[in-house]
């Protein structure tokens, strides 16, 4: 009979594995640690990005304004043509009766006060009301931007006069405006609502928003429907060889490709070989769309491939096409992760810079585009453009054009998120 043993079982030493247990439980709180410090740094950073654009950009969003009385008299404007009135001396006899007993180079400091642009002001007002030639018309002129920077406390009158834009008489006859009860400081809206000007109180970033609505809207009817289709051969329909492993190879390389490049691309296809016109939000549309559709592509491959493929062979059980398959099951159940990725891809083409300087749309137009073919900006280039600009007032306007473009990425993205839930829930 064969005499068997138990193995001999040896326990480890209970202080050994404690200070393993002590050790991985300090990995632990370490990698804890590690994540909520590189959180708290995005955070911080972040809010000294936003904090210093609000810091900088919150007074354009106010505008001092001067309330003046303009003596619209039919010697200086005739009733039958008021369009060719005489403005500018409509505009100097309102300064003469602002600042009675005031002579000479005073009187020429006066006359700067107002924007330079009160006379085209005040004639457009009469032309929308003819009806006030021969009374008194009370307007809310802006201020020019030295008096404007005055009043928001950006020049420090406190400081030696060789260190100030404007000089101690400059200051005095503000004091007289301010005095008389004529200064006030409502909300901005000429930001929204007035295209770009040479002068900061009156510039806006109506045109820029309406040439990158323009060309969002052309790249999203070229890109997100030849993405979708793309991505829908790619992975429901295209053989598995050597040429489409070339093609998904390109598409995910495109998808890195530096925003200038497709600039470039446009510059030379779009403007030099087919002739379209420069600095027209269709050809800033276009290079978007070439920009926008490796990203749509990819995203839209990964939503297809998340839907279970039960679900496809369920349908084709019950019968169904495999057209049907993919356009009744697969792409409903795609969707919200495909408009997901669509309109992030729209987001980050709507802060593009690169491509549309090299397509001219960073020319100073005073007008809105009245479509895709008409010059424009954008709003990414129009703030390049007050970055660039001398004016102290521009300095304002620049950050508080980051925060509107802020404020439309943040917007898309909060429908995207929207748009995904709701068609979660729905599908």
């Amino acid at each position: 009979m064969t005499d068997i043993t138990a193995p001999s079982v040896t326990f480890a030493d209970p202080d050994r594995m404690a200070a393993l247990r002590r050790r991985r439980y300090a990995a632990d709180l370490r990698l804890r640690f590690y994540g909520i410090a590189a959180i708290c740094t995005a955070i911080g950073l972040l809010g000294i990005l936003v904090t210093t654009l609000v810091i900088g950009g919150y007074s354009a969003f106010t505008q001092t304004h001067i309330r003046v009385a303009f003596d619209i008299s039919e010697d200086l404007v005739d009733r039958g043509d008021p369009a060719q009135g005489r403005w500018r001396t409509v505009v100097s006899d309102a300064i003469e009766e602002m600042f009675t007993g005031v002579e000479g180079a005073d009187m020429r400091a006066a006359g700067q006060i107002l924007t330079n642009n009160t006379q085209f002001i005040v004639r457009d007002a009469v032309l929308r009301n003819p009806g006030v030639i021969g009374s008194t018309l009370v307007l809310e002129i802006p201020a020019a931007d030295p008096y404007d920077q005055l009043n928001k406390g950006v020049i420090n009158r406190d400081l030696p006069e060789s260190r100030r834009r404007l000089n101690d008489g400059q200051i005095a006859l503000w004091d007289v405006l301010v005095e008389q009860g004529r200064v006030s400081r409502p909300f901005n809206w000429a930001l929204f609502f007035n295209a770009d000007s040479r002068f900061p109180e009156l510039a806006g970033l109506a045109g820029a928003i309406t040439g990158s609505f323009y060309a969002l809207l052309v790249c999203f009817v070229i890109s997100f429907p030849v993405g979708i289709a793309a991505a829908v051969y790619l992975e429901e329909f295209a053989p598995r060889n050597r040429l489409t492993d070339i093609v998904e190879v390109n598409i995910n390389n495109l998808a890195a490709v530096p925003s200038i490049v497709f600039g470039l691309l446009g510059l030379a296809v779009f403007l030099q070989t087919f002739g379209l016109p420069r600095s027209a939000p269709l050809v800033g549309g276009l290079v978007l769309a070439l920009m926008t559709l490796p990203t749509i592509i990819i995203v839209t491959r990964a939503s297809l491939k998340a839907v279970p493929p039960s679900i496809r062979e369920a349908a084709l059980g019950m019968g169904a096409s495999r057209h049907q398959v993919i356009m009744h099951h697969v792409l409903p159940l795609a969707l919200p992760g495909i408009l997901t990725g669509t309109i992030i891809g729209l987001a980050q083409a709507l802060g593009e810079t690169a491509p549309l300087l090299l397509i001219g749309m960073n020319a100073f137009i005073t007008s809105p585009p009245g479509g895709v073919m008409e010059a424009s900006t954008a709003l990414p280039t129009q703030i390049f453009i007050w970055a660039d600009s001398p004016e102290r007032g521009f300095v304002a306007r620049t950050s508080a054009g980051i925060l509107v473009l802020l404020g439309f990425l943040i917007t898309m993205n909060a429908v995207a998120i929207f748009l995904r839930q709701h068609l979660q829930r729905t599908w």
